[in-house]
């Protein structure tokens, strides 16, 4: 027998509503948040396919970080200084407005400073950003007002512990937040403005009416709406197929807990490709997308052998060389990249919106996308 709704049910739930807005990550619950605020009597209804958010919302490390010297030098050969530079301005101004709107307590935040560690191989890209230090720091002056944000620190090599790291030059503008502890702030915040957030709900398709955007979905019911944000990030061209979205795995793995973790921060090596902190008494570490470009294309959750051997490695010569340790859990999460860095925020027909494709840097930007979606948004009204 086919399973159908109640009036009740769909009164509540399907009906009259104002703005449906898919995923439930940082950019969609941002953005929910944002409207309600600014327009109490909207009625928001958040879509999520999985039982928690399934990008990387809930799945990434917990940087909070806008870019490391080599990262930078790489981008500038293929993007602007104005588009390079704006970026890290954005991302630092979304994690200021992450933890003015949720508070440092909230979201577990820890000021750094961060760290780039340039390995034995490295000595040319390590003397290449130390040549160039002062143009970025100049850079990221004359956008974010902050100064002398890069600076050299080989005498930390010896404090923390670290074989076959040659090189650190540190950040003095990153730090960490706890991402579970973030979403869930995120989460009821959202629930404490009433919005109504439904999991486990794949979105099939949707269509533009002119007045009102169907939505069909895995339910028996068919939800009507006023307006369409897809917040979906790397499972975007699932609903937009040509839209400009790479997909990116990223896998991760962390250690039970140890007595003896000798360093503060962030750390990134390999032009930010790995990166690794403390969790607590835990080490974090993950990574290693460029090993197999190709095979973490992909918007499957899994590990693979050659990533998750390569972090251990990692853990077992360079952060923990000599010392015992055992993994308690791996994961992988899902980013979004394209072929270029901006993120994707945009109208798409008369009443279906995207803020997609952060880059990997989703805490860093998450919460100023989400409100520039929500601004546009209610800019047609």
């Amino acid at each position: 027998m086919q399973y159908s709704y109640s009036y009740w049910e769909k009164s509540i739930w399907f009906n009259d509503v104002d703005v449906v807005i898919i995923g439930s990550g940082i950019v969609g619950l941002s953005a929910a948040i944002h409207l309600k605020e600014s327009q109490p009597q909207l009625k928001i209804l958040i879509l999520e396919r999985g039982l928690l958010p399934s990008g990387a919302s809930s799945k990434n490390a917990g940087f909070a970080a806008f870019g490391s010297p080599s990262e930078l030098l790489m981008d500038l050969k293929t993007h602007s200084e104005e588009e390079v530079f704006g970026l890290v301005g954005k991302r630092l101004k979304g994690l200021k407005l992450l933890r003015s709107n949720l508070g440092d307590a909230n979201i577990g935040y820890e000021d750094g400073p961060g760290h780039e560690l340039f390995l034995d191989k490295d000595e040319e890209l390590f003397e290449n950003c130390m040549a160039q230090l002062d143009y970025l720091n100049r850079s990221i002056e004359e956008c974010t007002g902050i100064k002398n944000v890069y600076v050299g620190s080989d005498e930390s090599i010896q404090k923390f512990g670290f074989q076959g790291v040659k090189h650190i030059i540190s950040n003095t503008g990153e730090g960490t937040i706890d991402t579970g502890k973030m979403i869930d702030t995120l989460m009821r915040k959202a629930v404490s403005l009433e919005i109504r957030i439904l999991n486990n709900v794949n979105v099939e398709s949707y269509h533009d009416e002119g007045e009102d955007v169907i939505i069909k979905t895995n339910l028996a019911a068919e939800i009507r709406a006023r307006n369409l944000l897809i917040a979906t990030n790397a499972f975007t061209k699932e609903l937009i197929p040509d839209i400009n979205v790479i997909p990116g795995r990223g896998q991760v793995l962390v250690t039970s807990e140890l007595d003896w973790i000798d360093f503060h921060g962030p750390c990134h090596f390999d032009e930010g490709y790995f990166y690794f902190r403390k969790i607590g008494k835990r080490i974090l570490i993950g990574g290693g997308r460029n090993l197999d470009f190709e095979a973490e294309r992909t918007t499957k959750f899994g590990l693979t052998e050659l990533v998750q051997n390569k972090l251990e490695q990692y853990l077992r010569e360079m952060i923990l060389p000599g010392k015992k340790f055992e993994i308690e859990y791996r994961w992988s999460g899902i980013m979004a990249f394209g072929d270029k860095k901006t993120v994707l925020t945009q109208q798409l027909s008369s009443n279906v919106f995207c803020a997609v494709r952060l880059g990997g840097i989703g805490i860093a930007i998450g919460s100023l996308i989400g409100k520039e979606a929500a601004d546009l948004l209610m800019e047609k009204h």
